[in-house]
């Protein structure tokens, strides 16, 4: 062969080597590109897509791939086994984390694989509201499904010092520190014992730093107590820091508070406008019994929210001694025992007459 054809030889090897490996580059791209997108394009109806996708803990990256892929929601698991190495090179400490996951197949798979990385797992919320006690808690948490409401009353029984040394020593349960409030926790971690953390947690966080920056001869709690029964008879946010005052009030003149939620929940009842406690019930011993036992009951009574915990550090000044309800919402106040049985009086006359002409 002449030295000019081998020159032409090599020179158009020379071309066609790099133009392979580009036409290769090229190729791959696209495949990745391929791979990566979403396999759908979205619809109205993208929210109803949603699949639930459950990852033990200690599968292999692999497995949640072929899942993926199986379930619809990647184009390819080998795709997804080259991204979840090369990620794994970039983060060494990060990886694929266990739990349920709502995943919709308008997301890409490196968004998927964010997603799984980063734990944002399916969430289950629940609302404690205020001045809920703990068999209200109990009873909410069955009906809907959680768990029976045994495992909650169980779990409020056991008393986490070692987690939160703030509780106090004497409690036979964690009635008054179970903040209420709107709670988010993962799916399939909703437990009692999960309910009852999350619950002592925010109460640590929210209720505690307000105690300890405060000013007051209460103990935690004595604070936790009072603060319950304030939440228990407050009904119009206007008057909550009046009826914190006129139980300051009757504690410091060692007068019984008279509260009837307390009678209600030593006696395990509700009364209604139609049947108000009884003599027979308030006049019925018991340690939550206000009307007899001067001072404030053995523990809280329900979970005060914030307003009626802050109430009960800095009540309204009055000189009042006494209310009793209207059954609106709102009470009538008064300074002496004769002013209240007087209001007390024309309001069961005025239900009564209302009840007759009904």
């Amino acid at each position: 062969m002449a030295k000019g054809s081998r020159w032409i030889r090599w020179s158009f090897l020379g071309l066609l080597v790099p133009l392979a490996t580009g036409v290769a580059a090229w190729q791959g791209w696209a495949w990745w590109s391929w791979a990566n997108q979403p396999v759908s394009e979205g619809t109205a109806d993208t929210a109803a897509q949603t699949v639930q996708i459950q990852i033990p803990p200690g599968t292999p990256g692999q497995q949640i791939g072929q899942d993926l892929e199986a379930a619809g929601l990647i184009r390819s698991s080998l795709a997804w086994k080259l991204w979840s190495r090369w990620q794994a090179q970039q983060n060494p400490d990060g990886g694929f984390q266990a739990g349920t996951y709502a995943i919709n197949p308008t997301d890409s798979m490196t968004a998927i694989a964010a997603m799984i990385r980063s734990g944002q797992v399916v969430q289950t919320s629940f609302t404690i509201p205020e001045g809920w006690n703990r068999r209200q808690m109990a009873a909410y948490f069955e009906q809907a499904g959680f768990f029976s409401a045994e495992a909650f009353l169980a779990a409020t029984e056991q008393i986490p010092r070692d987690r939160y040394p703030w509780l106090p020593d004497t409690i036979p349960h964690l009635e008054g520190f179970l903040f209420p409030d709107t709670y988010q926790l993962p799916a399939e971690g909703v437990t009692a014992e999960a309910a009852v953390d999350a619950m002592l947690r925010r109460f640590e966080t929210v209720a505690l730093p307000v105690y300890q920056q405060a000013t007051t001869d209460f103990s935690l709690l004595e604070w936790a107590t009072l603060a319950s029964i304030v939440e228990k008879e407050s009904v119009v946010p206007s008057e909550r820091g009046l009826i914190a005052g006129v139980f300051t009030n009757r504690l410091e003149q060692n007068i019984p508070l008279g509260a009837d939620p307390t009678v209600e929940y030593g006696l395990g009842i509700t009364q209604t406008k139609e049947q108000p406690l009884t003599w027979t019930q308030v006049g019925t011993p018991s340690p939550y019994n206000t009307y007899i036992n001067p001072g404030l009951t053995p523990t809280p009574i329900a979970s005060a929210g914030l307003a009626s915990l802050e109430a009960t550090l800095d009540p309204a000044p009055t000189d009042y001694l006494f209310f009793v309800a209207r059954y609106d919402g709102t009470h009538v106040f008064s300074r002496t025992l004769a002013e209240h049985e007087a209001a007390r009086d024309a309001i069961r006359a005025a239900i009564n007459s209302t009840t007759v002409d009904n």
